[in-house]
């Protein structure tokens, strides 16, 4: 199932794509996609459910966020060896881990705000991994057994913020619409290896980075175990998962983004995001 929120931001219904990808209404069915209707549980009813039995949406209506009431957004960082390769870092031993606030989130095509006095504000297509049973202290041979499925994320990060300004990475990951989600959760059944998964980001038409989930260096199913051990994860959190190499930072000279520039990105089988940009 390709799952998905539209309507207008703060008032979103859920929705789900029928077989010839138009957008269907589930309000009949579910308040949200958003946790109960995430578990195992909750995604067999919606399962059951025939597509072409529900309410027609019209028009291109503006699509939110996949996934809402958000609990928690952690994030991977240095997850790619030849990203981390790019922006003269060392791959860690353990996972970098951080947090976005759920403040960051916005739907797929939402404006992208560059925040008052950036300078260096970049792109980062990566594989967004939804829980859908609540885990804790899981194995790694369980935890895909806690995913709901998967999501196209931007983790936009203002370099500057981030690596200049002292203490952790989250100043430059926490900036209002920096946490672009969808344009759909692609329930775990539709997508055969997450660690197989081409992806792709480009400004105003010019292909940045081109990779795969191929070379995270820990796996959806290693980090899901992994974070476990520190917290619960709930129905509805996010894991970002780190981002492959072309990065803006990585760019010689580097390159930043600029009000006025549009970022289309996008994963196989998840579907593709597109941004404008504008300041804060």
């Amino acid at each position: 199932m390709k799952l998905l929120r539209h309507g207008e931001t703060g008032r979103e219904k859920p929705g789900i794509l029928d077989a010839d990808g138009r957008i269907r209404d589930l309000s009949g069915h579910v308040t949200d996609i958003a946790g109960e209707t995430l578990t195992p549980d909750g995604l067999a009813r919606l399962k059951a459910i025939d597509p072409a039995s529900l309410p027609l949406v019209e028009g291109s209506p503006r699509l939110g966020p996949c996934v809402g009431q958000v609990g928690k957004f952690i994030c991977i960082g240095l997850n790619y060896s030849d990203h981390a390769a790019e922006t003269g870092a060392t791959v860690p031993p353990e996972p970098v881990m951080f947090m976005k606030p759920t403040s960051a989130i916005v739907g797929p095509n939402d404006t992208v705000r560059i925040p008052r006095k950036s300078v260096k504000t970049d792109w980062e297509v990566e594989l967004g991994v939804v829980i859908g049973k609540t885990a804790k202290y899981v194995s790694e041979a369980e935890a895909l057994d806690h995913v709901a499925g998967y999501c196209v994320i931007n983790d936009v990060s203002e370099r500057e913020f981030q690596l200049e300004r002292h203490g952790t990475w989250d100043k430059g990951k926490c900036c209002d619409t920096f946490g672009p989600t969808g344009p759909w959760l692609v329930t775990r059944d539709e997508i055969a290896d997450p660690q197989d998964l081409s992806m792709w980001l480009e400004v105003d038409g010019k292909r940045y980075q081109d990779g795969s989930t191929r070379t995270m260096v820990y796996g959806v199913a290693f980090l899901v175990s992994y974070l476990s051990q520190f917290m619960s994860l709930h129905p509805g959190d996010i894991i970002s998962t780190g981002t492959p190499p072309g990065v803006g930072m990585g760019q010689k000279p580097p390159l930043y983004l600029k009000a006025g520039q549009e970022m289309r990105l996008g994963i196989a089988g998840l579907g593709e995001q597109r941004q404008l940009t504008e300041a804060d």
